[in-house]
């Protein structure tokens, strides 16, 4: 929490609700559920450091720092065992920080979660051996037609960072979540499939449970109301 100035929505009262968001996206992604969820909880969404209005990172942060600073934020935000809601990069970040402490949540949903490190293809290993050779003679060509689209708009710093991110496996840390969690991937999710990432976390977490949405990625935000019933019926204990 030293790292940096953080932008926070808070709105609504009760119970602490807490969002974080995906890789490259911001608090206002969860625009719908703020909306909703305020109604019935005090509803508290920071940009994490390094995305949105928040400050840009000091270093390369590895998921094991997005932990450290989400500690930092919830005690600086006297946020009270909170129910959890994370995106994609966003579950990365809750899987390590509640992994380390067990009791700080009391319920947890994650939708399009990312985390697990797939075996890599022969493909993909070439290609990496084709990166590193070129990137050695030609480096700026190098920079421009490998990796993802997403990959290359980021600043170097930022790329260090992605690069600790995406490598670790958070398998182990799924394994020892214990408070109740429910698993909400878009049907027609490419990035994190429900068949790949979302069955894989339901076989790891014991108290979970997996629902699929219609949409992509960002099925929260593209069929909200959809999304906001099904999470609120699982809080509610239905």
């Amino acid at each position: 929490m030293n790292d940096g100035y953080v932008s926070v929505i808070s709105e609504g009262r009760g119970e602490d609700l807490l969002f974080l968001h995906g890789y490259m996206s911001s608090k206002e992604s969860f625009y719908y559920q703020l909306k909703f969820f305020s109604q019935y909880y005090k509803v508290t969404a920071p940009d994490i450091l390094g995305f949105g209005k928040s400050s840009p990172l000091p270093r390369a942060y590895s998921v094991e720092d997005y932990s450290v600073w989400l500690d930092g934020f919830i005690k600086k935000s006297k946020l009270n065992r909170p129910r959890i809601i994370a995106h994609s990069f966003g579950a990365r970040v809750v899987l390590k920080y509640l992994a380390e402490r067990p009791n700080a949540c009391s319920q947890l949903v994650i939708t399009g979660g990312a985390g697990i490190v797939k075996p890599r293809s022969p493909q993909y290993i070439r290609r990496v051996k084709a990166y590193r050779r070129i990137k050695k003679i030609f480096p700026r060509f190098a920079e421009k037609h490998f990796g993802s689209a997403e990959y290359r708009a980021l600043s170097p710093l930022m790329k260090e960072s992605y690069k600790k991110i995406v490598n670790e496996d958070l398998s182990g840390c799924a394994e020892k979540i214990r408070c109740p969690a429910l698993l909400v991937y878009g049907r027609d999710d490419t990035v994190t499939p429900a068949c790949e990432e979302g069955e894989t976390f339901n076989r790891l977490i014991k108290a979970s449970r997996l629902t699929l949405c219609d949409g992509g990625h960002f099925c929260f935000s593209e069929h909200p109301d959809c999304f906001n019933k099904t999470v609120f019926a699982f809080f509610s204990g239905q």
